[in-house]
């Protein structure tokens, strides 16, 4: 193991949108046959279902697809989104169906490894600036559903200090009633990595 996960009580101190804060500046790391990939996170969203109309737990919705966020905290939600592969924390207590998405991180190790999975004519600040960009770029997948986020292959380690946070509406949501606009999406102010509002 090159870094040291984040312990599992890190993920069950914090409410939702504490975590989306403190999950910033964070290292996402992933280890493959292949080389480590990290990154430092600097973009999240919450999602706190089952009021949430953006959550795919809105309502206590309990499907195959989000089981996992009804357990307790700390475990990997993947899914696919249009052919794309999106990655999340559970944040809730168990039967609290909440989640943290990573939106975006800044790359730490193992970039060349990136490169060869993203394509080598991208330009660095492109292999990573979106959920769909990172979880390619550090092999995410949707076989890393229900792993726990502090042991391998996939877990989140200690970074570094962020100066300053900045929040907004989250991306991508607009058919989700008045919750498009809850200030729940968190980045790091001034980070060339922050994935860019369409």
């Amino acid at each position: 193991m090159l870094f040291r996960p984040l312990p599992l009580h890190f993920y069950r101190q914090q409410s939702t949108l504490e975590l989306a804060r403190t999950l910033l500046g964070k290292l996402l790391v992933k280890e493959t046959e292949k080389g480590v990939t990290s990154g430092w996170i600097v973009e999240t969203e919450a999602y706190i279902g089952p009021e949430d109309r953006a959550a795919h737990s809105f309502g206590n919705r309990r499907t195959k697809r989000t089981e996992v966020m009804f357990g307790p905290p700390g475990y990997i939600y993947t899914y696919v989104m249009h052919t794309h592969c999106l990655v999340n924390i559970v944040s809730g207590k168990k039967g609290q169906p909440e989640a943290v998405l990573i939106r975006a991180v800044e790359p730490c190790t193992g970039i060349d490894l990136m490169y060869e999975r993203r394509g080598k004519e991208k330009k660095e600040q492109e292999l990573t600036n979106g959920p769909g960009k990172l979880t390619k770029a550090l092999d995410i997948t949707k076989n890393d559903y229900g792993l726990p986020c502090y042991t391998l292959p996939l877990y989140i380690a200690e970074g570094k200090t962020i100066e300053e946070i900045e929040k907004g509406v989250r991306i991508g949501i607009d058919n989700s009633g008045e919750a498009r606009d809850y200030p729940w999406r968190f980045w790091v102010k001034g980070n060339r990595f922050v994935s860019k509002k369409r």
